[in-house]
């Protein structure tokens, strides 16, 4: 097995996926000064189960580069294949109170954490 064989199993290029038809973002690390654990994503997936059956969450941490620029963003992202009536209303709202919960139980910015 080659050098080539092996970069080609660790290193591949992927096709765009098809967009979801709801995404919610989530700027918990604005916010909370910290990523999402796991057990908070997991009561967000409980959460988010009890409205619909298929959806997938992203703990993104992002790193954008530009010039002069330098930027870090840790989100949470939410997307769900299918949308109907009131679903993304029904989304937002457990999406705002799981992060509003965790931030308040685990604030690494204290007075930041506090305003929401």
């Amino acid at each position: 097995m080659g050098a080539d064989s092996v970069m080609t199993e660790l290193v591949f290029r992927a096709e765009p996926p098809a967009p979801p038809a709801l995404e919610v973002r989530v700027n918990f690390g604005v916010f909370a000064g910290r990523n999402a654990t796991q057990a908070e994503i997991d009561d967000l997936a409980r959460a988010l189960h009890e409205e619909v059956d298929s959806f997938a969450i992203l703990a993104e941490e992002r790193h954008e580069f530009g010039g002069e620029v330098e930027t870090a963003v840790r989100q949470i992202v939410i997307e769900i294949p299918t949308d109907r009536d009131g679903l993304e209303e029904r989304v937002l709202q457990i999406a705002d109170r799981w992060a509003t919960a965790c931030i308040h139980a685990r604030s690494d910015l204290g007075e930041l954490g506090s305003e929401l």
